[in-house]
């Protein structure tokens, strides 16, 4: 059964034994092998949503439920991060920025579709977006290395153009809101 006090030791122990990804990995990894039991100690997802589990300086883990056919914008987190999907689909489109570009304009660099029973780590640099492709909600785990909640370095980009901005978390909260409107008529 999987117990969400023993996976947030787990994950404390792997950050205080290696600081990178590598071992917080098989954490994830080990947990999402067991989809069933996630489901059963986390609870079945009802909506969009992110759940905070833990929070420190050097740790912030969330369950994330994605909406049917969501998308977040394109983002960086300015940690390392690992996300475990245990029911449903998560595509991530990755970004580069474009050498020179004064804008801090982003190009696709490459694209990972994620499905259950799958981890993958996301170096510090990494930028992405996050679409539920399917018509039914898909639950994931998220472990940063780091405090999440530390908006002064972190961006996002406009849809339309491309263009860096800072993070702004209130607006992707009114995505899952909207997204969760959507779910409700559906």
């Amino acid at each position: 059964m999987f117990d969400l006090d023993r996976f947030i030791e787990d994950c404390r122990a792997a950050v205080a034994e290696d600081p990178s990804h590598k071992a917080a990995r098989e954490v994830v990894g080990r947990a999402v092998a067991a989809p069933g039991e996630v489901l059963a100690g986390l609870g079945e997802p009802k909506r969009g949503e992110v759940r905070l589990l833990y929070r420190s300086n050097e740790l912030t883990i969330f369950n994330v439920v994605w909406a049917p056919w969501m998308t977040v914008l394109p983002h960086n987190h300015d940690m390392w991060a690992v996300l475990g999907i245990y029911t449903g689909r998560e595509d991530n489109i990755f970004w580069r920025r474009i050498p020179g570009a004064p804008d801090g304009r982003i190009e696709a660099a490459g694209a990972k579709a994620m499905s259950e029973r799958e981890a993958i780590p996301l170096g510090r640099d990494i930028i992405h977006s996050v679409t539920n492709p399917i018509p039914r909600l898909t639950g994931a785990i998220h472990v940063y290395g780091g405090d999440f909640f530390d908006l002064s370095r972190r961006s996002q980009w406009e849809p339309d153009t491309l263009r860096e901005g800072p993070y702004d978390m209130a607006r992707t909260l009114r995505i899952y809101e909207e997204a969760n409107r959507f779910l409700a008529t559906s």
